[in-house]
């Protein structure tokens, strides 16, 4: 006698999974994130070096590295770089959307240590004198000359700093001159004289100290535009960088290629799983019905866990997303052919079933561990692009062997347990013929 009650189940939890992929599918899709690779944008290779003679790379600078980098990189505007740290002194970035990356190379690799020097190239002051996030572009009020202020921690240190510099005003050498990344073998005499030419100097600015000045804000200019004075304090607010990068290895991938990738993976990966889809209704039939419905939701589920995790979807991942598409089919195919088995020793489709189950259940594990564990491999010593691969393979793994384990387990049981498909092995894909009387 079919059990109404079971099918009721089936359709009920049906209609409430469907209605929660309907409602919340848009929200996952436009949410997820694109890597580099189907949005287009910028990537770089640094190779780390010591800022400061005597400095040691160690993980703890390369993490403190990165933290200024993700500072610098807001000024870009970019939502959600890629910043990894690659073996013991190498740094990788990837910023989706990026266009301008000559602009994007110069915000990342320069130091921005800000320093006041005297006409002999004596430190004065340095950004460790400045106020946290002091810097801000304004106009200068007499000509409206686009200026960058900053505040300092001690006026009084200033005070002594202007005059240390006004005692040199009968020598004609009263300047204070502002340098962002002076570099070993820089001299204002020599920068001055190119100035004198009409080429632009190496430092920002050299203003003529003339009085004794006691106060915390402070006045940059040096022909800027605004954007440029606007750049600038940016920089100076995120930070100097507490190393030196070296660039490896840089990469652009325009928009258009981008979107060309994603329309051809996607694509791609519709024919694939359509294809599997046609193959398990055609082979297994009912059971292939309930395939069909956990590869659904395993892919729905997948989806769901990048967007909630706020992962950065790539063109490896994808290719692991529907790697992970057939390692949940396989589970479905061994647990069916198990089924299938059960069924032309001559056992009834409810005993068939349940031994099915039980005994699919450590091949379906084995598999699935042995696959995580060369992802887990591959997530600790590949690369960015590997390590997004194996990350996704393993969410696939777990998320295939949730659905289909325990979903193929739900639905079928139901399905079985109504009594509706008894005495008939053709919807299992089992020919009458094939069945042995036990």
């Amino acid at each position: 006698m079919v059990k109404r009650s079971k099918i009721v189940i089936f359709f009920v939890v049906l209609i409430m999974i469907a209605a929660l992929i309907g409602a919340t599918t848009e929200k996952i899709v436009k949410g997820t994130k694109l890597g580099l690779d189907l949005q287009g944008g910028f990537e770089v290779l640094y190779d780390v070096k010591p800022a400061k003679k005597g400095q040691k790379i160690t993980q703890e600078t390369l993490k403190s590295a990165v933290e200024a980098l993700n500072s610098r990189i807001n000024v870009l505007g970019v939502s959600e770089p890629e910043i990894t740290i690659e073996g013991n002194n190498r740094i990788r970035v990837q910023l989706a959307g990026v266009t301008d990356q000559n602009k994007a190379r110069e915000l990342l690799s320069t130091q921005a240590e800000l320093t006041f020097r005297d006409v002999n190239d004596k430190v004065l002051l340095d950004g460790s004198d400045l106020e946290g996030n002091g810097a801000k572009q304004s106009f200068k009020s007499q000509t409206n000359e686009p200026i960058v202020s900053l505040k300092l921690k001690d006026a009084d240190k200033f005070a002594k700093v202007t005059k240390e510099i006004l005692a040199k005003r009968p020598q004609g050498e009263n300047y204070l001159v502002i340098w962002l990344d002076h570099e070993k073998g820089d001299t204002y005499k020599e920068e001055r004289q190119k100035e004198l030419a009409g080429k632009k100097p190496k430092y920002i600015s050299a203003p003529a100290v003339n009085e004794v000045l006691s106060q915390k804000e402070v006045m940059i200019s040096g022909a800027f535009k605004v954007e440029e004075a606007q750049s600038l304090a940016k920089i100076l607010n995120a930070g100097a960088l507490p190393v030196k990068l070296k660039e490896v290895y840089s990469t652009s991938v325009g928009a258009k290629f981008g979107e060309k990738a994603l329309s051809q993976t996607v694509k791609a990966g519709y024919i694939a799983v359509g294809i599997i889809f046609l193959f398990m209704l055609l082979y297994y039939r009912v059971p292939g019905i309930v395939a069909v419905l956990t590869l659904s939701i395993y892919i729905y589920l997948i989806l769901a866990i990048f967007y909630l995790m706020n992962g950065v979807l790539t063109l490896p991942g994808i290719a692991a997303l529907i790697l992970g598409v057939g390692m949940a089919v396989d589970a479905n195919i061994i647990t069916y052919e198990r089924i299938k088995e059960e069924l032309r020793s001559g056992k009834s489709v409810l005993s068939a079933f349940k031994a099915g189950n039980r005994r699919s259940f450590t091949t379906i594990f084995d598999a699935n561990i042995t696959t995580i564990l060369a992802a887990a491999v591959l997530f600790a010593y590949g690369t960015s692009s590997v390590k997004g691969f194996a990350l996704v393979l393993i969410i696939s793994v777990l998320a295939s062997f949730i659905t289909a384990v325990f979903g193929t387990r739900l639905f079928l049981g139901l399905l079985v347990q109504s009594r509706l498909l008894d005495k008939k092995p053709g919807l299992f894909g089992v020919k009458e013929r094939d069945i042995r009387e036990l």
